[in-house]
């Protein structure tokens, strides 16, 4: 039936019917610029003064917070006296 088919069709009903089954499809993707083998274009400066501010405040915030709260980082208790600790506290054996 398909070698009849294929006799008796002209060239352009041929397209048409099988254009479905020889189609490709390609897919784009546009989500940013591609460079290959090339750099990248440079950011706006919209961009630069924006990763600039927000880094800033970023900074400004863990500075802050570590010059007011320090507790953050060293702990809420106060560090222990070694010199108030005993030989057995320290794990040192008896003077014989």
């Amino acid at each position: 039936m398909n070698i009849a088919r294929n006799l008796i069709l002209s060239p352009q009903a041929k397209a048409v019917l099988f254009r479905n089954i020889l189609k490709t499809n390609v897919v784009l993707r546009q989500s940013h610029v591609v460079s290959y083998r090339a750099p990248p274009p440079p950011h706006s400066k919209a961009t630069r003064i924006g990763a600039v501010a927000v880094g800033g405040a970023m900074w400004w915030w863990v500075i802050w917070h570590l010059w007011h709260e320090p507790d953050h980082i060293t702990g809420e208790f106060d560090y222990p006296n070694p010199s108030k600790w005993t030989n057995a506290e320290l794990g040192i054996p008896k003077d014989e």
